[in-house]
């Protein structure tokens, strides 16, 4: 009877880790959104004007949001020890790929830990294709709230339109119509 009920507890206790892994890491910067907030994905956030954030790349090269401009945006804020941000990497490499040659989008991944080297080398030795960065400066609320993974979409207005926390299958059908959609857009 005891091995029984240690036997239940323990696939108990593993259900209970692998749910809280799956969902989303905690993100070091705090927050200053309410807690019921947090809870929920935000779609369709529209703010009248969007801070002009910079990101910087391998090189040490600077791109401002302001920059791009005339593209759809797709950020993904990550870290190498984040398990959501890992088991949706493959996913984000593929939405990238059918999107390559289209000349209307833009994807920063932005590594929030500032460790372009160890976040470069994640990506060789899993041969993922995906242009890095890290923050040039203070990331705002609106775009990095309480966890990672977050991805943000702008319009090519430069509006968000779309912030999404905790993993996703980016290579789903909806989510690559929808872009599409974006990118043929005015």
């Amino acid at each position: 009877m005891n091995i029984r009920f240690n036997s239940i507890t323990m696939r108990i206790g593993l259900f209970i880790i692998a749910a809280s892994v799956l969902t989303a890491c905690g993100n070091p910067t705090p927050s200053n959104k309410p807690e019921k907030e947090k809870e929920q994905p935000i779609q369709e956030i529209q703010h009248p004007k969007v801070a002009d954030v910079s990101f910087k790349d391998k090189s040490g090269n600077v791109v401002s949001l302001s920059a791009l401009k005339g593209k759809v945006v797709f950020i993904n804020f990550w870290a190498t020890w984040c398990p959501p941000c890992i088991h949706e990497m493959p996913s984000i490499n593929t939405l990238r790929q059918i999107f390559k040659d289209n000349k209307n989008i833009e994807f920063l991944m932005v590594d929030v830990d500032n460790d372009i080297d160890q976040s470069a080398g994640f990506m060789e030795k899993n041969n993922y294709d995906l242009p890095l960065f890290t923050p040039a400066g203070e990331i705002p609320p609106e775009f990095l709230g309480g966890s990672i993974p977050t991805t943000v979409i702008l319009d090519k207005n430069g509006q968000i339109i779309e912030r999404l926390e905790g993993s996703r299958d980016y290579a789903a059908p909806e989510i690559v119509k929808a872009l599409t959609e974006l990118t043929k857009a005015n």
